[in-house]
């Protein structure tokens, strides 16, 4: 599968986020929800891992946990 790449301003610094389609598909279905950007939500994601998961890692276990919740 083919990772897709987009920038993102997160807290004033530019990063990049290399994710599958389908992730990035969720993601912003996610933001729409909340009525945020996608750079909010990425942030907000950011802000709330604990683990010691890289961004990448943390967006996909939040669109997985954000799913699971939805689904009870």
């Amino acid at each position: 599968m083919r990772l897709h790449k987009r920038f993102l301003t997160l807290h004033g610094h530019r990063t990049s986020l290399a994710l599958e389609p389908e992730f990035w598909e969720a993601l912003e279905e996610i933001a729409r929800d909340r009525a945020l950007s996608l750079a909010a939500t990425v942030t907000q994601i950011d802000d709330n891992h604990t683990s010691d998961a890289v961004l990448t890692s943390a967006v996909r276990l939040a669109v997985l946990a954000h799913y699971r919740e939805t689904r009870h």
